[in-house]
């Protein structure tokens, strides 16, 4: 098993970005997004922030509410996100917001959407429980074709990682991590049906003191490279790779400094794919950051890698669409 050590890519200039940084994304144009998902503990706002990773310019794009995921799409710089409990594309270049998607989650109160991935032009999104208790936040599919919001789960605590694969039989096996049970499972998605059903556990965490976050596959669709959210006080923190057919871990990524670790992603830096990884200062107390100064900073670190992987664009529909 290797462990690599990361260094600091880029630190977020104020104590707002650096709360709670999700989502890293690779950019057609080969910069890299990124999502503030919330600028402090008791703030109802968020950003949506583009990175150069070669001079560490970052753009920051105030939203109207809390995103829970931003990807871009065919139109530069203009990112399908999930805001709050909406779904919508928001233009950086006009600081517009549209959205396609509203009223998630309707059913239930205090949830708001988290995770998200992006698959054959269609959309899996989850929400979060705000008060982290209750089994309540919904998994759904949007689906390009008809339009249609469909609620895959109603029983989650925090959606968090999300990847997703066809099979030989033309059906989906879609990973999801659940950050309060402490586990990544894989189900089976009937993409005509709109419904999961043998949903079988990769990697059990229940015995740590730790919580898997965000989550992508490896380009070759064999393992999957998770963000490991400690609430503790390690050194380090870390993101873990684990064998899809097995569960056994084969690497870790450690981040000096800041054990809050929250999302990886690819990227193409100095001429080979390195890992991106986010961290966070979250529940962190005044006397612990002083402990992890590097805490909120975005980190890299090398890989074995020659491609990217799975990080496709969301294609924004023309007349008649959304």
């Amino acid at each position: 098993m290797q462990t690599i050590k990361t260094e600091i890519l880029f630190r977020p200039d104020s104590a707002a970005l650096r709360f709670l940084p999700e989502g890293p994304y690779t950019l057609p144009d080969g910069r890299m997004s990124w999502v503030g998902i919330q600028h402090g503990a008791d703030s109802t706002v968020g950003s949506i922030n583009i990175l150069n990773p070669v001079n560490g310019t970052n753009e920051s794009f105030a939203l109207p509410g809390r995103p829970g995921f931003a990807f871009p799409t065919d139109q530069p710089g203009v990112f399908v996100t999930g805001l709050e409990r909406s779904v919508g594309l928001f233009d950086s270049r006009s600081a517009t917001w549209s959205p396609f998607i509203t009223n998630v989650d309707s059913n239930v109160s205090n949830t708001i959407i988290n995770d998200a991935v992006v698959f054959e032009d269609n959309l899996i999104f989850g929400l979060k429980e705000l008060e982290f208790k209750t089994k309540k936040a919904g998994l759904y599919l949007w689906r390009r074709r008809d339009q249609a919001v469909i609620q895959l789960r109603s029983d989650q605590i925090c959606s968090n990682g999300k990847a997703i694969v066809r099979n030989a039989d033309g059906s989906f096996t879609l990973f999801d991590i659940d950050s309060p049970s402490k586990q990544i499972i894989r189900c089976r998605l009937d993409f005509e049906a709109g419904t999961v059903s043998d949903i079988s556990v990769i990697v059990d965490l229940t015995s740590e003191a730790v919580f898997p976050d965000g989550m992508i596959l490896t380009p070759d669709h064999q393992s999957l490279i998770v963000a490991i959210y400690d609430p503790g006080d390690p050194i380090a923190g870390a993101a873990r790779q684990y064998n899809i057919s097995t569960g056994k871990l084969e690497a870790i990524w450690t981040c000096p400094g800041s054990p809050r670790v929250t999302c990886p992603q690819l990227i193409m830096h100095q001429g080979r794919v390195r890992l991106v990884l986010t961290t966070a200062v979250e529940i962190m107390p005044s006397e612990q950051q002083a402990r992890h100064p590097d805490a909120g900073c975005l980190f890299i670190g090398d890989t074995a890698f020659s491609s990217l992987g799975d990080q496709p664009v969301f294609p924004v529909p023309g007349p008649g669409g959304v």
